[in-house]
This record gives C-alpha cells, sequence and structure tokens, in this order.
C-alpha cells in the first residue's frame, strides 16, 4: 500500500478509536466530519494535502506550547508584560470618589502592544496587604483558562505564550474563584492588547468625488499605512452612594456612569482652552466639561488633537456589559477591521458587543470639533463623549506665535498641548509619534510619577509659566 495512503487510513483508526472511548465529548457528527473516504480520493489530491502540511497545518505545535522555558528558547522576541494588582480610591464626576481595583495603579491597566508571533511572559503580583486575590484573562492568548485563576496577597504568578492573532483584544482580572470577576473588572481591573499584523498594516484608501468640466466622477484617495494611534476602551460603573461596587445595579443593567478610558467626559475641552478660544476659563466651550482645573492635574480633562488629512488609527475595546455605537459626529468611519480582516469601508456607525474590539482608520479632511460617541444616548449623556480638534479651527496660529509660544504655524494644537497619555498607544508597527503627550488619566500618584519620568508632560506644572496670549 502506498505510504502516504496508509498513512491517512492510520490517521483515521486513531480518530475512531478516540470517539469510541471519549463518546460523551465527541459527536458522531463531529467524528464523521473529520473522516476520510479513501477510496475517493486520487493520489494527486492526496499529495497536495501531504504538501499543505497534512495534520500539522491544521494545528501547528507552536499553539499547544505555552512553557516559558521552551518558548523563550525558540528565538521568538520575548516581550515581558508585568502588572501589580492593588485596590486605590480614585476620583469620579462630581468631586466623589470610589473604591476602585487597578492594574498598576491606574484605569484602565497599561496597554501591551506587541508583533503577531511575539511570545507574552506576564508576570502578575498581588502586593500583601492587598485586601483579596486577583488574576489575569488575556484574551489575545490561546491556552488553558487554568492559567487565569486568581493568585493570594503576596503572590505572583508567570505565564507564557504565543500572540498569534492580530487585532485588539481585552484583558481582565480573572478567577477570583469565579465569584468576583464582575466586580474586580468594574471596578477598574482591566486593560487593552494590541498585536499588530507581523507584516504591518495596510495603506488607507478613502473614496471621495471630484467635478470636472461639470462631470462628478468617483477618486481615491491613498494614505500611507503609517498614522496617528488612539486607544479608547469603553466601560460602566455600578456604584452605591458609598462610591463601592453595587452588584445588585449590575445584574439589572442600571449603570452609574459610562466611562472611556476610565473617567466621564474626560476628553472634551478644560478651562486653559476656555481661556485662550474665548478668553474666560468659566465660559466652557463644550456642552459638558467637569474636569476644568489645573488643581485637578492629571484629572482635568484633555481633548484630542489630529491634523488634517493625516491618518488616524483608533484602537477600540468595549471592555463592559453595554454595547458600543462608535460614532463620530461629523465624520465617516474610513475603514473598519476586526482581527485581520476588514470589515467595513465608508460607515456612519459601527457596534461593539461586551469584550469586543475594533480597529478605526480615518482622516479627518476638514478644520473642525468632532465629538466621539457612544451612540447609545443615555450613554452619551452619562459620559462617553470624547472631543477631537482637527487642525486650526479657531485660528489660533497667528496669537501662538505672537505670543512666543510656538516659533511657527503648526498643523494641529497637539504641537502645543501635546495629547493625553492614556489615550495614546505604545509605539507600534506603522506608528506616527505624537507631537508631545501630556499626562491625563485616572492614575494613582506613583503612576504619575511614572509617566513623567518617561516623558510626559505635567501641563498643570508647565501651563502657569507660559507668556500671556494676547
Amino acid at each position: 500500500m502506498n505510504k502516504r495512503i496508509s498513512m491517512l487510513f492510520t490517521v483515521t483508526a486513531v480518530a475512531v478509536i478516540a470517539g469510541a472511548l471519549f463518546g460523551s465529548t465527541y459527536t458522531q457528527t463531529q467524528m464523521n466530519s473529520q473522516s476520510f473516504d479513501v477510496s475517493k480520493m486520487n493520489v494527486d489530491a492526496i499529495e497536495k494535502i501531504h504538501q499543505m502540511g497534512g495534520l500539522s497545518f491544521v494545528m501547528p505545535s507552536a499553539f499547544a506550547e505555552t512553557d516559558c522555558g521552551a518558548l523563550e528558547q525558540t528565538g521568538r522576541n520575548i516581550v515581558e508584560f508585568n502588572l501589580l494588582g492593588q485596590s486605590i480610591t480614585l476620583p469620579i464626576m462630581g468631586g466623589k470618589t470610589y473604591s476602585a481595583m487597578t492594574f498598576n495603579g491606574q484605569v484602565p491597566g497599561p496597554t501591551l502592544r506587541v508583533t503577531q508571533g511575539d511570545v507574552v511572559k506576564m508576570t502578575l503580583t498581588i502586593p500583601e496587604g492587598e485586601v483579596t486575590g486577583h488574576g489575569n484573562d488575556m484574551h489575545s492568548s490561546q491556552m488553558s483558562a487554568g492559567n487565569f485563576d486568581s493568585i493570594n496577597p503576596g503572590e505572583t504568578k508567570t505565564y507564557c505564550y504565543i500572540a498569534e492573532a492580530p487585532g485588539t483584544f481585552k484583558y481582565h482580572c480573572s478567577g477570583v474563584h469565579l465569584a468576583g470577576m464582575d466586580q474586580h473588572v468594574l471596578s477598574g481591573m482591566y486593560g487593552m492588547t494590541i498585536v499588530d499584523p507581523i507584516n504591518g498594516y495596510k495603506k488607507l484608501a478613502v473614496e471621495g468625488t471630484s467635478v470636472s468640466n461639470g462631470k462628478v466622477s468617483l477618486e481615491r484617495q491613498f494614505y500611507d499605512a503609517d498614522a496617528l494611534e488612539f486607544t479608547f476602551q469603553y466601560n460602566q460603573l455600578y456604584l452605591t452612594p458609598e462610591g463601592n461596587y453595587d452588584a445588585e445595579a449590575m445584574f439589572s443593567h442600571q449603570n452609574t456612569a459610562t466611562v472611556v478610558n476610565g473617567m466621564q467626559f474626560g476628553y472634551v475641552p478644560n478651562g486653559v482652552h476656555n481661556a485662550i478660544i474665548k478668553g474666560d476659563a468659566n465660559k466652557n466651550i463644550f456642552v459638558a466639561q467637569p474636569w476644568n482645573g489645573l488643581d485637578l492635574k492629571q484629572y482635568q480633562s484633555q481633548a484630542l488633537f489630529v491634523e488634517n488629512n493625516q491618518h488616524v488609527r483608533l484602537f477600540i475595546e468595549n471592555q463592559g456589559n453595554e454595547p458600543v455605537f462608535l460614532h463620530i459626529v461629523g465624520e465617516i468611519l474610513d475603514r473598519v477591521t476586526q482581527g485581520n480582516r476588514v470589515q467595513s469601508g465608508a460607515t456612519e456607525t459601527w457596534s461593539l458587543g461586551g469584550s469586543q474590539g475594533m480597529i478605526v482608520d480615518l482622516v479627518f479632511e476638514e478644520p473642525g470639533v468632532y465629538a466621539q460617541v457612544n451612540h447609545d444616548y443615555a450613554a452619551l449623556f452619562s459620559g462617553a463623549a470624547s472631543v477631537y480638534v482637527a487642525g486650526d479651527p479657531f485660528g489660533l496660529n497667528p496669537r501662538l506665535v505672537n505670543a512666543g509660544i510656538i516659533p511657527a504655524p503648526v498643523a494641529s494644537y497637539a504641537y502645543v498641548f501635546g495629547n493625553p497619555s492614556d489615550a495614546v498607544p505604545p509605539v507600534g508597527k506603522n506608528s506616527i509619534a505624537h507631537p508631545a503627550i501630556n499626562v491625563h488619566g485616572l492614575y494613582s500618584d506613583e503612576a504619575v510619577a511614572d509617566k513623567i519620568a518617561n516623558g510626559a508632560l505635567p501641563l498643570w506644572d508647565i501651563v502657569p509659566t507660559l507668556p500671556p496670549i494676547p
């Protein structure tokens, strides 16, 4: 008998024996779908299967390998990701506080960014004195869920996996023996992993029209794959009046607040912008500006600044219970990608269920102010509205130059104020560097010190030293 045909018979026999031994797990239908009728297959077909890799094409051994020691010897790039699980008190809108659970003293936790095929070496430490155990489930992994169970205060746990699938992925506190996972995640213990495609991102094509001699025709503008990037993680808070987690409110889907990167209305203009544009720090530009004062330091709101005709890439993750209907008022989402597959082009709104992510590519062609919202009105009015300022819609360049704040006109106000640190991911494939990054986010003071040490600007110290703007 031909050796290749003999091998296929052997594989079929193993499948049948496995079905007999584990009948309660594998149905007859599943077994049939995996069987081969060799009499109906010619040698050429069998040879093609062999060239494709046979069974190893379906399930390469790399997927099953999670041993850190073995993976560190493969020659793959190793990315260490160290998290500290700790409970702290953080502010919410209205001058109140709540009992937060965090990774590394911030909500959301740090963004992990790797390239497809990298090994992630995740180490979670729970300090002595922490009120409860914590775990970490990384959705970018493909491994036994047993790795994600919680560990106790004073313990450390490490696991490794290969980030095989590109896209955006949630990570979150897990385990806690299944009883308290909701409290931990909805109190702040979540974050995002970005897995860049191994060959990088694709160019962006934006369709438009042009007129020549009275005739309207289709045209396409192509933008390089490099893009200015932001991250947004949507969630809800369920709180008692005292700022503790309210499970009853969660079960009835009665949230206290909708948050973007942990904050309600965190990405809107602040008092400094009011003063420059309207001449009065107390005269708001936007309808809701709850974080206006410099005294709020890292919690003062910061708008998002982009250039016109610049490729912008958004990494979005829905961390919560409620759907996100992502829409940017006045703009079109030029491309929506999930995993490494384009799902839509030129759409107004895209929906994300709980624990689902996407990548949005777009271009702001015209100077102006644009609001990114969850187009669920309850979510919009309870915190899920963020503001982009594209180009120089307020005509500030001459005044900023005359005041000596900038030496020459700039393409966006990011060159003046920077962009908020909690909305800027680590640099990856095809990243355009932000002109500057300011300290902004639901951070502990220790996390703030770390951001400043890594180059983020504390605007609450810098703004009072600037010359007056006439």
